[in-house]
């Protein structure tokens, strides 16, 4: 093919009859990706959806989208109707049709907090394999400063035999951890742009500024950017251990932070974030930051100690939920305690909370009895949980000693207290992880109340 999208020009690709005859291909089909795919899509586009996981492209292919909002379902099943969108696991197939490239192929932290780029180095080599001269490849996940100029060029150049600049195109374009996983979010994020040589950078530039809406920022410098996205992230990270602090201190004081938070509100410079149980899809920056930081021999002593305070937010949970059940006159010991919500985002069907996990094992390594319940989730969609899941709310309260609140939903700001603790061996423990139940309506139905950041309870 003799077109190069390297060559493209803003009114070959202004609308979307010219671009029905480009090809994209989405490298990683998690949130990142499947969104990715469908902005394109929608653009018009004709976009391919690549993956390892062969369930993963099974679901896909069928317009199954798990943890995403049902309405991008639509949106996608409609799109693999009308030949826009399609699914596979064979890499050098679409890379070798593909004019744009997007990696959103995620680098893996251990046990020990160690970075791994193993599974983004092995999704550049298949797509290196069989790149076509003039493509352009987009790395769309956060990296570690270098990175996109070191590992993925090299590996790219090296299985591909072509050099980045003058033969292909190279550009990296990070998205955050959106707290809301919808296009709307996406495409309203206003993107960095970064590549080192010309071409590359008008041309992502040119691709990119069609799916979003809020415009971009561009730079020739790629460790720059790589940096900008780190530091933002963390940031924010650093922002809810510091939350996270206030929220113990508060319980301590008799104060609620959520009063604390609404005074804050009315300053937007003094806005103050909630404190949290964190979860794998914000854990994964700081120790990027801080695996950079120790080859440079720098000492981050901030981003350090707020990976430590969020970790430690888990264990406070598990401190609230021993001194509620105490206050009950129960121990943890054969506790039968129900978590309600573990979805990332409240009132949306999301990817689980990782943070759900470490507390149910937490929980029952002290002999407590563990079950979720989550009305945006199916057991079906948590196969890999371990735990019991309860089908319904009446289920997940039979006979519990503790309701803890884990995702603050909508619906379990309007539980009915009165029912619940017909349901529940009283005297029960409500422990209130989102701030969302009336502490005051729960005390006076008979419940012993905790909650994260609340000193308010009376009992």
């Amino acid at each position: 093919m003799s077109r190069w999208i390297l060559n493209v020009k803003p009114e070959e690709v202004d609308h979307a009859e010219k671009r029905r005859t480009y090809k994209v291909s989405i490298i990683g089909c998690g949130r990142n990706g499947v969104l990715h795919a469908c902005l394109f899509a929608e653009a018009g586009f004709k976009v391919t959806c690549v993956d390892t996981n062969r369930a993963i492209v099974n679901r896909l292919a069928k317009g199954k989208i798990p943890f995403l909002k049902r309405g991008i379902e639509r949106f996608f099943k409609e799109n693999l109707k009308n030949g826009r969108l399609e699914a596979t696991n064979d890499f050098k197939a679409a890379a070798a049709k593909s004019d744009v490239i997007l990696i959103t192929t995620e680098a893996k932290i251990d046990k020990k907090k160690k970075v791994s780029y193993l599974d983004l180095e092995k999704a550049c080599k298949q797509v290196g394999s069989s790149l076509r001269r003039g493509s352009l490849t987009i790395v769309t996940s956060t990296v570690g400063l270098g990175t996109t100029e070191g590992l993925i060029r090299e590996t790219l150049e090296n299985s591909s035999g072509f050099k980045v600049g003058v033969d292909l195109g190279l550009a990296y374009s990070p998205v955050p951890a959106l707290q809301e996983q919808t296009l709307e979010k996406l495409a309203n994020y206003k993107r960095i742009i970064a590549a080192t040589d010309k071409n590359s950078l008008n041309a992502a530039s040119t691709v990119l500024r069609i799916i979003a809406k809020n415009g971009v920022t561009e730079t020739k410098d790629v460790k720059t950017a790589e940096a900008e996205m780190l530091f933002e992230t963390v940031q924010h990270y650093a922002n809810i251990a510091l939350a996270n602090e206030f929220a113990i201190f508060c319980e301590k004081a008799g104060i609620d932070y959520s009063e604390v938070q609404k005074l804050a509100e009315t300053d937007a410079c003094s806005a103050l974030v909630s404190p949290t149980l964190t979860c794998s899809n914000l854990c994964k920056e700081p120790s990027l930051l801080l695996e950079e930081a120790e080859n440079l021999n720098v000492k981050l002593r901030i981003p350090a100690a707020a990976r430590e305070t969020n970790e430690e937010t888990s264990k406070h949970a598990v401190s609230l939920i021993r001194q509620a059940l105490r206050s009950c006159g129960k121990t943890l010991r054969r506790a039968r305690i129900s978590v309600l919500g573990i979805s990332q985002t409240r009132n949306i069907r999301d990817i689980p909370k990782s943070s759900a996990k470490r507390l149910a094992k937490i929980l029952e390594a002290k002999g407590a009895k563990v079950s979720f319940y989550d009305p945006y989730l199916s057991s079906k969609e948590l196969g890999d949980y371990d735990y019991q899941f309860s089908r319904n709310l009446t289920e997940a309260m039979e006979r519990v000693d503790c309701i803890v609140i884990f995702t603050g939903h909508n619906r379990f700001k309007r539980l009915n207290l009165k029912k619940l603790k017909i349901m529940a061996r009283m005297p029960a423990a409500i422990v209130d992880l989102e701030r969302v139940i009336n502490s005051e309506k729960a005390e006076m139905e008979g419940f012993i109340y905790r909650g994260l950041g609340r000193g308010v309870q009376t009992k």
